[in-house]
């Protein structure tokens, strides 16, 4: 029993260093389909349970995409991202710039350093609705009070997995200016500071609340997140110079490609 267990393993990683080799080879790219469960039991002499293992072990190391039962392709690699606590200066000092130097470039460009003609999906999804409990206490609002839900989803390359943030903004607050209610508007040069600039808010400080937990199995599939690896979590919430909360942002982020880098400027005694 001991030898036929070991024999399996070895076969299964046969398979394995036979897919590593095409995939380093460039004869697999990222994106590629590779061959079903069958063929490459077939291909390598193995059963199909043996040739399943290989094909796990793979998508548990992130070489290999794809759900159980499906499709499997080589793993778009994801674009390392570094979010800074500065990046908020940056997006302040621009707000009363002219628009033409406002749509440069982005804060989340930057991060990913990756410019938007470059992606390969980019989308606002707005809508209108009852806040959750939890966005009504945190935007210290009545029960029930409607915000507006802007849902941004991007994904630099084809078959690559999702990069996504959530706002919720109060919509009486952002209905005085209805260009912000409009998503074709999207990318809005200067981004949420000045969308609030241009109906009198100014932001004040910002507080990102940031905590980790295992993503959920929609997320593990949307995200492209390989097994074991945990989501970085943060909520951000934006508060007025009238110390009003205006923004609730949530920004899940996959640990295996991000770096959080804190700045902390201190007062000189002299």
């Amino acid at each position: 029993m001991i030898k036929a267990t070991r024999g399996a393993a070895g076969s299964a990683q046969k398979v394995v260093s036979a897919l590593l080799a095409q995939i380093e080879s460039g004869t697999l790219r990222p994106g590629d389909q590779v061959p079903t469960i069958a063929a490459l039991a077939e291909e390598y002499g193995v059963n199909k349970n043996t040739a399943s293992k290989a094909v796990v072990s793979l998508k548990a190391t992130g070489v290999l995409s794809g759900l159980a039962g499906g499709n499997t392709w080589v793993r778009v690699p994801p674009p390392h991202t570094k979010r800074q606590n500065t990046r908020y200066h940056v997006e302040k000092s621009a707000v009363q710039l002219p628009e033409s130097e406002r749509s440069v470039a982005g804060t989340s460009e930057g991060d990913s350093g990756i410019p938007l003609q470059h992606l390969h999906d980019d989308r606002a999804d707005y809508a209108v609705i009852k806040a959750p409990p939890e966005i009504c206490d945190a935007l210290a609002l009545p029960s029930e009070t409607r915000v507006l839900r802007r849902t941004y989803t991007r994904r630099h390359a084809q078959k690559a997995g999702a990069s996504r943030s959530i706002s919720y903004l109060p919509y009486d607050l952002v209905s005085a200016n209805p260009d912000l209610l409009d998503p074709t508007r999207e990318p809005w040069p200067g981004g949420t500071m000045h969308q609030l600039y241009t109906i009198g808010v100014e932001l004040d400080r910002i507080v990102d609340h940031v905590t980790a937990g295992m993503p959920t199995t929609e997320e593990i599939q949307d995200f492209d997140i390989p097994a074991g690896v945990p989501l970085m979590r943060i909520r951000k919430v934006s508060y007025s110079t009238e110390d009003r909360p205006v923004e609730v942002t949530d920004i899940p982020l996959p640990a295996d490609r991000i770096e959080l880098i804190y700045t902390t400027q201190l007062e000189r005694w002299t």
